[in-house]
Parts: C-alpha cells; sequence; structure tokens
C-alpha cells in the first residue's frame, strides 16, 4: 500500500506583505525629508480646520516682520512681481504666530495692490 504525503496548506505571502510595507515605509521617509523647512524661528498659526495644501512657494514671515522667499530676505513687492512673472496669481503667507495682525493685513493688502488675485495663509493643522 502506498502513502500519499498530506496536501500541503499553501502559506500567506506575510513575508511579501511585511516587505512592500517596508519599502513603503522607507519611502514615505524619504520623501517627507526632501522638501526644506520653511524657517526654525517661525511657529505657524494654530487652525481646527484647513482646507489648505502645502505651499508650492510661499512669503515667510518672521515675528520682527522680516520676510524671507526661498530662505532669502526679500521684500514683499519683490516676492509679488517675481511670483506674478511665474503665472502664479494666487500668493501664499507662512506668518509666524506672533506676529502682529496688523502687520500681516498690511502685507496682504500691499501683495493685493501688487497684483495678486488672492492672498492666501498657510497654517498649522490642529487635530483634535
Amino acid at each position: 500500500m502506498r502513502l500519499t504525503p498530506p496536501a500541503r496548506q499553501k502559506s500567506e505571502p506575510t513575508i511579501t506583505l511585511i516587505n512592500v510595507v517596508f519599502l513603503m515605509l522607507i519611502f514615505f521617509l524619504v520623501a517627507g525629508q526632501v522638501a526644506a523647512p520653511v524657517d526654525r524661528n517661525i511657529r505657524l498659526i494654530d487652525a481646527a480646520s484647513v482646507s489648505s495644501r502645502a505651499p508650492d512657494d510661499a512669503l515667510a514671515i518672521r515675528a520682527d516682520g522680516t520676510t524671507l522667499w526661498r530662505g532669502v530676505v526679500t521684500s514683499p513687492e519683490a516676492f509679488a512681481a517675481a511670483r506674478l512673472a511665474e503665472g502664479s496669481e494666487v500668493l501664499r503667507l507662512v506668518p509666524a504666530r506672533d506676529l502682529p495682525a496688523q502687520d500681516l493685513l498690511h502685507l496682504a493688502s500691499t501683495l493685493r495692490a501688487a497684483g495678486a488675485a488672492e492672498v492666501r495663509l498657510v497654517t498649522e493643522r490642529s487635530t483634535p
């Protein structure tokens, strides 16, 4: 009498799944480090619910009113002229939390006077 070995159950591809998840983790860790930080001296404004995306190119404003664009101190007028020349009608501002509201409104009106169709504020999203 000939005995046949018992049928093996096909194992789940857990190792493959673990490898894929690990590779995705590495990818997102690397991709998250590609974007340069705005400025370490700026603490973003809190907002409970904001429907905006991360800025492609924004003007950072320190609490003392200094404006930075691409890491270089610049004037709001020069920033607006350069962004409008690139074809962007929407200008983004990344204000420091401690920036007085009056200064922020003055800066926004300066950008609107320079030709911006819209001025958007970039804030920190808070989780409930």
